[in-house]
């Protein structure tokens, strides 16, 4: 099963954080399938990049994202996108 999920990056108390396609099998900051964006919550407000499109093309493929991930793309509007798009079909 793939998750949508945030990896670790950065410094020792300087967290950064890209939001990445993997196997939910896959470690926390192992190999993932596809980078889908950035986070960078030391940031204020924090700084969030996402790739609607290749975001949207995971979801459609049965991707799962995690409770994070899902409030990112929920405040970024994504997850709008995404259901406007599925109750169109």
């Amino acid at each position: 099963m793939v998750k949508l999920r945030l990896k670790r990056m950065g410094a020792k108390k300087v967290p950064f954080y890209r939001i990445v396609a993997a196997d939910a099998r896959a470690r926390r900051d192992g190999r993932d399938i596809a980078t889908l964006g950035t986070y960078d919550p030391t940031k204020n407000p924090a700084i969030v990049n996402i790739d609607e499109e290749k975001v949207i093309e995971w979801l459609n493929k049965g991707a799962t994202p995690t409770d994070t991930v899902r409030s990112l793309l929920a405040k970024n509007g994504t997850m709008q996108k995404y259901l406007d798009s599925k109750k169109s079909k």
